[in-house]
């Protein structure tokens, strides 16, 4: 069995002993993407800027594989906060065309460098 590593420049690196994506017959694992910023490696603090960052970097690691956000089969999206729900909610719907993937979403009590959101998704590859 062969799987490939899939590195995109356009995504900060990672915070720990993992690769951003790993493709294997047909499809795409993707890590959990953080709000953290590639060019200048800040973090903004509202929630919705980290969504829409955790989601651009989504979006590059796909674009290195040869696909996009319609070729997502199931993400997750964990959360410090529920009641950021709403807000993460509004911009992931705005991300992701309809049919939209299965999708699970956790509260966690925390996430790395102090992040508020995490997404991490299976996708089908080229």
């Amino acid at each position: 069995m062969s799987k490939t590593v899939i590195h995109s420049d356009q995504i900060p690196k990672a915070v720990g002993p993992y690769s951003p994506a790993v493709a294997a017959k047909g499809l795409l694992f993707v890590s959990g993407q953080l709000g953290i910023d590639a060019a200048t490696g800040m973090m903004p603090d509202s929630v919705e800027e980290q969504a829409r960052i955790a989601l651009r970097n989504l979006d590059a690691i796909l674009k290195e594989a040869g696909t996009g956000p319609e070729a997502v089969l199931k993400t997750t999206v964990l959360l410090t906060d529920m009641a950021d729900f709403g807000a993460v909610n509004e911009i992931y719907g705005n991300y992701f065309p309809s049919p939209y993937p299965a999708r699970a979403c956790f509260a966690v009590k925390a996430l790395p460098g102090g992040a508020k959101v995490e997404i991490e998704c299976i996708a089908m590859a080229e």
